[in-house]
């Protein structure tokens, strides 16, 4: 069982003592703003007739029209586009009359491919107004995992771009999705937008977006739903198998997305809320469409790259656009600062009141460059903790009593209503301060997830059995002697590779399709830049000749199969790998070898054969100097 807390092991979470748990009392003018909330008290409560468009839009143009909804920082610096509320709506309701017209009803899933834009934001605020639920694929996901996606979300529609625009470089965006839907039995139609003047093959099932929408009303009535319907799904790795469609639903987590937008950046009216990740990515969800236009901010939508045309990219775009908050990836802060401070000190960032860091707790250096050099050390630095399941962020050092410390490199202290337990590896929640453990969540919160899109046993099996009554993160931590929160790295076999969330598993099976390789173990390994990089062990058929050629091909699958970012950066060929008489890989004796630890193993008695250690250390070794050499 999964004891009072957690009683249907999913967690319809929202009774109304949830919400008059007594963080939550800051709620009521809160809510008293997003409009109608629960209007009963059954466990699925009747809600107002779509939520989301309505607070993210409608409310919005009522009370100032022109206020700006949307920068577009797009790629080339100096051509930003400015979209306002009223223009957001309108382009939005073409949009949710579009689908309509092709047949997209309440509950159908919509596949969304593209890069953070005006057009891709409509996209899913169209989806919501109209019942249907959308699933974002990154845009830089190869045709195979975007038709894995589709297809295990049973999409009806795919919404994409002829191209894409990224660094000064095109990306065939189109081509990519003709690819992934000739393995779609569920697509219907592919809604074609125009982001380039060049033009791209158009086949039955594709639509001209553009030109479809402009025949459209620019009024939509938003459809009624109910505060558990499903809102979007996003795909998220996990230890094991294939990624897992993460369902989040309407009432719960748009409040939670708006709350921790507003009191995690001190958001305030007028405020240039700039957070710089992908729409493909819960950040990109919560923090970049719908917190910020919850809260009828103006937010920006970063199209490029931090280093494009230069280093000075993010903070000559903060000088020009006059951002309030910045929030980005310790990977992008960790490149940034190799290139010297002379690209920050260039640009004025006065405008800048508070720094976030975010998708993989950030190395003490980054820390202080970003709060020092960027910050001027004038600016509130919050390194933030949650995960797509958690949609939104759970512990932050804000916020907090006014003025109170923040410590470097540190999450600190649970939001409204998030109670953190460390749990030891007997099952037992451990007391008291200056202790590590496994971190938990003790009680239901708005903003988390609901299930695994058709697979909720998984849902509880990888969330709630682990430790019975306890929402699992998957991540250990270290509570200090004054009661904060300090993450320490996950717990199973996750890696995480510039913010990416990745499952080991899934790098090791694409790797294993290949003909001439019978078995693969991939391990995480500390990189500089990427803060985690891929590490793969690779075993051969015995008459394999051509290793190096097998190794390029095995990165071009990995490639192929996920995306460009899941690469490994090393690929060792071994005879065979570490396994336990029962068959099972030791992973954390590579961990301890690629670390220079061999002669530190620890306990090898489970080991079938240990003169397979020797064997992994020579060839290591040999590894090491030919790559000193090259």
């Amino acid at each position: 069982g999964l004891g009072a807390r957690f009683p249907t092991g999913v967690c319809p979470f929202l009774s109304l003592s949830t919400l008059a748990f007594s963080p939550f009392s800051l709620l009521a003018k809160q809510i008293a703003n997003i409009g109608p909330f629960f209007v009963n008290t059954k466990q699925n409560l009747l809600f107002n007739a779509c939520f989301h468009t309505v607070n993210c839009l409608d409310q919005h143009v009522q009370q100032s029209p022109d206020r700006v909804a949307l920068i577009w920082e797009k790629d080339e610096p100096g051509t930003e586009v400015q979209i306002t509320y009223r223009e957001l709506l309108d382009m939005t309701c073409r949009l949710a009359n579009t689908l309509k017209k092709y047949g997209i009803q309440k509950g159908d899933r919509v596949a969304v491919y593209m890069p953070v834009s005006p057009l891709a934001v409509a996209a899913m605020l169209a989806c919501a107004r109209i019942g249907a639920v959308h699933t974002v694929v990154f845009a830089g996901f190869s045709a195979e995992a975007l038709a894995g996606r589709i297809n295990d979300s049973e999409c009806k529609a795919v919404i994409t771009y002829n191209q894409g625009i990224r660094g000064g470089r095109i990306i065939e965006l189109k081509k990519t999705v003709d690819e992934a839907v000739k393995n779609c039995p569920s697509v219907k139609h592919v809604f074609v937008a125009q982001r380039t003047d060049n033009t791209v093959h158009m086949g039955d099932l594709d639509i001209p977006l553009n030109e479809e929408m402009a025949r459209e009303a620019p009024v939509c009535a938003p459809e009624s739903m109910d505060s558990e319907d499903m809102l979007f799904m996003l795909y998220t790795s996990g230890s094991t198998g294939k990624p897992k469609g993460i369902v989040h639903t309407q009432a719960g987590y748009l409040l939670y997305a708006a709350l921790t937008h507003k009191y995690v950046f001190d958001y305030q009216q007028g405020d240039i809320f700039g957070c710089v990740a992908d729409i493909g990515w819960i950040t990109g969800h919560s923090y970049v469409v719908y917190g910020p236009l919850c809260n009828g901010a103006t937010s920006v939508l970063f199209e490029s790259t931090p280093t494009y045309p230069d280093p000075g990219r993010y903070w000559e775009t903060v000088q020009r656009l006059k951002i309030n908050q910045f929030y980005g990836a310790p990977t992008a802060i960790r490149l940034l600062l190799k290139y010297g401070d002379q690209w920050v000190k260039k640009y004025d960032r006065s405008s800048l009141k508070t720094l976030g860091s975010v998708g993989e707790p950030i190395n003490h250096e980054a820390w202080q460059w970003f709060h020092k050099v960027v910050g001027d050390s004038k600016c509130t630095l919050v390194d933030t903790w949650w995960q797509t399941e958690t949609g939104g962020i759970c512990i932050a050092p804000r916020p907090s009593e006014e003025g109170a410390e923040i410590i470097p490199a540190m999450a600190m202290r649970p939001f409204f209503g998030i109670v953190p337990v460390l749990i030891d590896e007997n099952g037992k929640v451990i007391e008291g301060n200056d202790v590590s453990g496994a971190l938990c969540i003790a009680e239901p919160w708005p903003g988390m997830a609901r299930t695994i899109y058709r697979d909720n046993q998984r849902f509880v099996d990888a969330y709630f059995k682990t430790y019975p009554g306890y929402y699992f993160t998957g991540d250990s931590a270290y509570r200090t002697k004054e009661g904060y929160y300090q993450i320490t790295g996950r717990m199973d076999d996750v890696i995480n590779v510039s913010g990416h969330r990745l499952g080991t598993a899934e790098i090791e099976d694409a790797m294993d399709e290949h003909p001439a390789v019978p078995e693969t173990a991939v391990i995480g390994y500390p990189h500089e830049i990427k803060g985690e990089g891929a590490f793969a062990f690779v075993v051969l058929k015995d008459d394999t000749v051509q290793t190096e050629h097998v190794k390029q091909e095995l990165k071009a699958i990995v490639a192929s199969k996920i995306a460009k970012y899941a690469v490994p950066d090393h690929v060792l060929v071994v005879k065979r790998l570490p396994k336990t008489r029962s068959g099972k890989i030791m992973r954390r004796l590579l961990k301890k070898i690629i670390a220079d630890e061999g002669s530190n193993l620890g306990d090898i008695t489970t080991l079938e054969d240990p003169s397979v250690i020797t064997e992994i250390l020579d060839a290591y070794q040999k590894y090491k100097s030919e790559q000193r050499t090259s």
